[in-house]
């Protein structure tokens, strides 16, 4: 087996450009509604849902805590829609994405996400199930339903890549 190390980068709309958007208010258009006691972030991902009967879900995911060493055997990735993670505890995530190369994915690519920052994966990005850091966290996950096969799963037959310690 090959183990391959991987380093872990900070999560920036420029690096992760490529695979999908970073959610967060720094830079976003601010809007006040609700006669000024609100204010909007808005327009923060695009959301990307296709195929029959396609719908946009909103889900809550409860994420087990890992600790490093992290070993990358796999990525996932959803061709008839886009995926949206973002905390909701104000804990670090990891976000761990691959270029598509001919239906499989490159070598892997790793962020640390801040908690005050989410990701949308955009439609047939491949990326690593939730990485949770710290303590078992909460997302809110907006992703697609609908009918049709919008899970494909890769794993490395003689690889591992292993994020060590990061900070």
């Amino acid at each position: 087996m090959n183990i391959i190390a991987l380093e872990v980068q900070p999560l920036s709309k420029a690096a992760f450009a490529p695979f999908g958007d970073v959610i967060e208010t720094a830079d976003a258009e601010l809007r006040l509604i609700n006669g000024g006691t609100t204010e909007r972030y808005h327009d923060l991902a695009k959301v990307e849902v296709t195929g029959e009967q396609a719908r946009v879900l909103v889900n809550i995911f409860r994420g087990q805590s890992f600790t490093p060493p992290i070993d990358i055997t796999m990525l996932e990735r959803h061709p008839l829609g886009s995926q949206a993670f973002y905390p909701l505890q104000n804990r670090p995530f990891l976000v761990v994405v691959g270029e598509d190369k001919g239906g499989k994915p490159g070598n892997p690519v790793a962020f640390l996400a801040q908690g005050n920052q989410g990701v949308n994966y955009h439609r047939n990005v491949w990326h690593h199930p939730l990485i949770s850091l710290e303590a078992t966290s909460d997302f809110m996950v907006v992703d697609r339903g609908g009918e049709g096969n919008n899970l494909e799963e890769y794993f490395w037959p003689d690889s591992v890549f292993r994020i060590g310690q990061f900070s």
